[in-house]
């Protein structure tokens, strides 16, 4: 897709709906874990599983970063015409992937059980998500390759291959979900097995993919290294995106643990409430991919125009999209609730999360929007920033006062619990706010220095 001439709106649409279908299928890897040992489990499977997800990005989130910076430059060399560059940046990309995922799959499995018990895990749970996670990070190098090669595929407008590799290794996770957990009653362990050979499906597609795609991001296995030049580029973008990622889960670490002290019951409620939340979540940050790629290829091509048109669409469709899914998900919360688990505590205290999530979560989306315009013009560092202090500083301090105060009044957990998720949408409200204000102002410097460049070299050619 060229993202740099045609329709704005209508091929935003177009690289969305596949992208909001794949991080769907995505989610119904952990959403099939979820409900599977929530019906078919031991009594506490559903809060074992369903409270690893911050731990888990925790780990994950800063290498994952690093795909955001490929996808970057990969759109913007694509959108410049520089057709080498974009060759020696996806050899780079996989090379990091492949060595990232066997770094964090190392950390993760050995540190996995000291963090959840830094996390508070419950004694009658820890063992179980132990098990879960060291699992599961066995698998993290197929889960970078797929992610890194989708990116790839994402940044010259390529949405639909990713999506069908998905759906084949889909279908095999909730194929085997079912086989390992009721056939062979293998619970927490089966659910995070299926997952890991669903992962290395999905890799091996991609990466076969891109071998025998046309182009420049042709990928041929003899010419993978690392260029350190784009390696400093990727770095550049990607880095602060995955700090700003694991700063992002560290507060949500932080909130789980909180969530802990409740007992399983709140445990298992929220995993499912947030496990629900995330479809809504998968569907905005489609848009924010969208922001990312879009604004890239634009702005190598110095369409700065387009640019602006960008901008105002993607907040009006991750708006529409987000508020839209939002009200549905808090219309139907119990019936949603009732598909992961039959305990009614649990779907009790699920409901009170969706009750402050769902209607507020699309300024989540404009956040994320306006972080992925940011970036799109090469501006990762400051989203990260502002992020850290409006989002992660201010939910820290949140927890440790107004919460930590308002919990020793004895008031009760639905009570307590609301006031703990209110953390989110302010957080949200103010960071997209600031990043808004960084957008204006470090989009017009952008054009000033770009334009710069041009009548320089277009001076220098003169001569």
């Amino acid at each position: 897709m060229d993202m740099t001439t045609g329709p704005i709106l209508g091929n935003i649409i177009r690289f969305t709906i596949p992208l909001i279908l794949t991080g769907t299928l995505q989610l119904l890897y952990n959403a099939a874990d979820i409900i599977v040992v929530g019906r078919y489990g031991s009594e506490t499977s559903l809060a074992a599983v369903s409270s690893t997800g911050a731990l888990i990005n925790l780990i994950v989130n800063v290498f994952m970063g690093l795909s955001i910076g490929s996808s970057v430059l990969v759109s913007q060399c694509f959108g410049a015409g520089k057709m080498k560059d974009v060759s020696e940046a996806v050899h780079t990309s996989i090379a990091i992937a492949a060595i990232s995922g066997v770094a964090v799959g190392i950390f993760g499995f050995f540190a996995s059980r000291e963090m959840l018990v830094l996390m508070d895990s419950p004694d009658d749970v820890i063992e179980l998500s132990a098990l879960y996670v060291k699992i599961f990070f066995i698998g993290t190098p197929f889960n970078m390759l797929y992610n890194f090669g989708a990116a790839i595929l994402r940044a010259v407008g390529d949405t639909k291959r990713p999506l069908y590799f998905l759906m084949l290794s889909g279908v095999v996770n909730v194929i085997l979900n079912l086989v390992f957990v009721i056939g062979f009653n293998l619970d927490v362990a089966g659910v995070a097995l299926a997952t890991i050979v669903s992962q290395a499906i999905s890799a091996v597609l991609v990466i076969i993919c891109l071998m025998h795609t046309d182009g420049p991001v042709r990928y041929h296995i003899k010419k993978t290294r690392i260029h350190w030049d784009k390696l400093k580029k990727i770095l550049g973008v990607g880095l602060p995106a995955g700090i700003q990622g694991s700063v992002f889960s560290m507060s949500n670490v932080i909130i789980q643990s909180s969530i802990n002290a409740f007992g399983a019951a709140v445990m298992g409620g929220n995993g499912a409430a947030a496990n629900i939340e995330g479809f809504i979540y998968t569907a905005m940050n489609s848009v924010y991919q969208a922001a990312i790629t879009f604004t890239g290829q634009n702005f190598g091509a110095r369409q700065y125009k387009r640019i602006r048109t960008v901008a105002l669409e993607c907040i009006g469709i991750v708006f529409t999209v987000g508020f839209g899914l939002g009200v549905l998900a808090k219309i139907f919360s119990v019936q949603l609730l009732s598909i992961y688990t039959d305990n009614p505590s649990e779907i009790a205290f699920g409901v009170v999360r969706m009750n402050v999530i769902c209607l507020t979560y699309f300024t989540c989306g404009l956040m994320d929007v306006m972080v992925g315009l940011l970036r799109g013009i090469g501006r990762s560092l400051i989203p990260t920033i502002d992020s850290i202090l409006c989002v992660c500083g201010f939910r820290i301090i949140w927890i440790f006062t107004y919460f930590a105060q308002y919990k020793a009044t004895g008031a009760s957990p639905e009570d307590c619990l609301t006031v703990l998720y209110a953390s989110y949408p302010i957080s949200w409200v103010m960071a997209f706010l600031v990043h808004g204000i960084c957008f204006i102002a470090f989009f017009a410097y952008a054009k000033r220095k770009a334009r710069k460049e041009d009548a320089a070299q277009a001076g220098e050619a003169t001569a």
